[in-house]
Order: C-alpha cells, then sequence, then structure tokens
C-alpha cells in the first residue's frame, strides 16, 4: 500500500510550476584550447543536419584529417575573442536567460523559469532537460535564439530536443517557436540599434547585413533559411525608411569546397572597394542574437582586412543584439501567447 501511495502523490508533489521557458543556441567550447575544439568539434560536424554525406564517409574524414588540423587553429581564433567570464556567445545567452527571467518576474509570471541550453557543448541539452523534468514542468516552451530558421540551425535543435524526449514516460506540453525573421518587436529592436549606428556615425556607402550562410543545395531541397534572410533584410529597410539600393544582403562563414549561398560577404567587400570605389561601409549580422566567433571575429577583424586591404577606408561594425532590454522584450513578446 505504501508503494501504491507514493506513486499516486508523486505528481502532486512534482508538478508544481507551469512552464519552462527554454532558452537555445549553438554553443561554444568550454576553453579556447586545441583539446576542448576537438571535443566541441566533434560534436558540432557529426550532427547530420550539418554536413550532409554519407555519414561512413564523413566520419573517415572527419576523424582522419579534420579534427587532426582544425582544432589547433580555431583555439587561436577563440583566444582571440575569450573574455574573463568565457566564450562571448555563452556570456551574452546567460545575460539574456537572466535579463528574460527579471522581464517575467515583472510581468507576474512567476510560475515560469528561464533555462538556457546550447545544442553543442554545454550547458548541454541532455542535462537542461533532465532538470527541467526532475522538476516536473507541465509545459516547456523553446525559443532557439535563431531568428531564420534553418535546418541546419533550428531544425538540429529541434531533433535534440526530440531524442530527449522520446525516453520520457510522460511527455509535457511542448510549444517549439521555429523561428521569428518577421517579428515586428525583434525588426523594432534590430533596426533601432542600426538606427542608434547611423544616427552617431552617419549613413555610410553602403550598409551590409551578412548572414550566415548554408550551402546552396539546402535551399535546393527547400530549406527556407535564404528567404527568410531576404524578408528580415526587406523588413528593417522599410523600418529605416533607407534606399534598397543602399542594402545589400551577403552571407558569410562558408565551409567546404561545395557552393554556399551567394552573394559571400568577403568578395563582396573588396568588390566594393576595389571595383566600386566604396570607401564607407557599416555591417551587422542579422542572423546572429548574441556576438561570437563569426561576428567578433570574422566580420569585425577578418573581413575588416578584405575590405580595408582592397582600399575600403571606414569599416564599422555594429554589434549584435546581445542583451539589450528591447531584444528581451522581443523574446517575451514571441513566447508571451504560450505562458
Amino acid at each position: 500500500m505504501s508503494r501504491f501511495t507514493a506513486v499516486t502523490e508523486e505528481p502532486h508533489k512534482r508538478f508544481h510550476k507551469k512552464t519552462a521557458v527554454l532558452l537555445t543556441n549553438l554553443g561554444s567550447p568550454d576553453a579556447p584550447t586545441a583539446k576542448a575544439l576537438r571535443t566541441y568539434l566533434a560534436e558540432f560536424l557529426s550532427d547530420p543536419r550539418i554536413v550532409e554525406i554519407p555519414r561512413v564517409l564523413w566520419k573517415i574524414i572527419l576523424h582522419g584529417i579534420i579534427l587532426r588540423i582544425r582544432p589547433k587553429r580555431s583555439a587561436k581564433l577563440y583566444a582571440g575573442i575569450w573574455t574573463e567570464q568565457g566564450s562571448p556567445l555563452l556570456v551574452y545567452s546567460k545575460k539574456q536567460q537572466a535579463k528574460l527571467a527579471s522581464l517575467l518576474a515583472e510581468k507576474g509570471l512567476d510560475h515560469a523559469e528561464v533555462f538556457l541550453a546550447m545544442r553543442y557543448g554545454n550547458p548541454s541539452m541532455k542535462s537542461v532537460l533532465e532538470d527541467i523534468r526532475e522538476k516536473g514542468y507541465q509545459k516547456i516552451v523553446v525559443l532557439p535564439l535563431y531568428p531564420q530558421y534553418s535546418g541546419s540551425t533550428t531544425g538540429s535543435t529541434f531533433d535534440a530536443i526530440s531524442r530527449e524526449l522520446i525516453n520520457w514516460r510522460w511527455v509535457p506540453e511542448l510549444h517549439f517557436i521555429n523561428g521569428y525573421q518577421d517579428n515586428p518587436h525583434y525588426i523594432d529592436a534590430l533596426a533601432t540599434s542600426i538606427k542608434e549606428d547611423l544616427d552617431k556615425h552617419g549613413m555610410p556607402e553602403k550598409l551590409v547585413l551578412s548572414y550566415h550562410g548554408t550551402p546552396k543545395f539546402f535551399l535546393e531541397k527547400g530549406d527556407p533559411y535564404y528567404c527568410f534572410c531576404q524578408m528580415t533584410t526587406r523588413l528593417v529597410v522599410e523600418k529605416l525608411g533607407l534606399n534598397k539600393n543602399d542594402v545589400i544582403t551577403t552571407f558569410q562563414s562558408r565551409f567546404g569546397k561545395a557552393e554556399w549561398l551567394k552573394p559571400y560577404t568577403d568578395e563582396t567587400l573588396e568588390k566594393l572597394a576595389k571595383e566600386d570605389g566604396i570607401k564607407n561601409i557599416a555591417i551587422a549580422s542579422p542572423a546572429f542574437s548574441s556576438d561570437c566567433l563569426e561576428t567578433l571575429e570574422e566580420l569585425e577583424e577578418e573581413n575588416r582586412e578584405v575590405f580595408e586591404h582592397a582600399g575600403g577606408e571606414h569599416y564599422r561594425y555594429i554589434p549584435a543584439l546581445n542583451d539589450r532590454d528591447d531584444h528581451i522584450e522581443a523574446f517575451y513578446q514571441i513566447i508571451k501567447q504560450y505562458l
């Protein structure tokens, strides 16, 4: 009888809060070292959503070549952006988590608790979901912090969550937000951040909006990411009242020999300076909710060198939205209907 009583009382003891809000992002290595990068890249590049070639062949390439060469190089790049608190992406993500939690409390939504998980690395999806499970939440609202859906980011996040939930005896109510590329509050925050830069430094000859690239065949297979990036650019241009000819959408961070989404950011910057005589540009990356290696090293440093080496003179990077108050407000507006 005591066993039976324990089982029947367990749900009443465990399901004491209603909603877990789970913010997710890509992730970072635990340290800017070759060893930590090897662990991180092994997980990242083993995801079939990231590299879509036959598994047996890719496993040989990954472990026989890439993981022997790339970790050391990547570690140097991470070391250049590392902070005392750790990886910028993780630092900003934790600030976003804390500020969203404070905002929900201000709104009187004390029944909701904000969690943070990374698709690769730590805090891991598995460990955070297990924490949510142990605390007995009745509902999970998942907000992947990728404004524009792609199978390689948001889709992969869904895969990881599904793999965990499939093992749960009792699955909570689940709301998975698969993108917010045209959400008016996100567009407002993005446009405001750009306007602040333009008000301070003036309108450049060209404003470049650089999004993370994906292989072109993703688009050909039906991935809407390219279209969503174009949508975000159009809405920002309209919000700011800019001439659309003064704004260029490009794609960065390509890897491997396959053709990726074009135009490429680095080639565009070189052409603007070398062939078009453009001397003054500003660049932002709307696809990134937090500054990270791809913005702080690739855009802020590497692509600046490309532009200036080709004859450009004034190059400025507009930071990601990070933990801006209007960005956190956008998060709230996106999830509030599920709370």
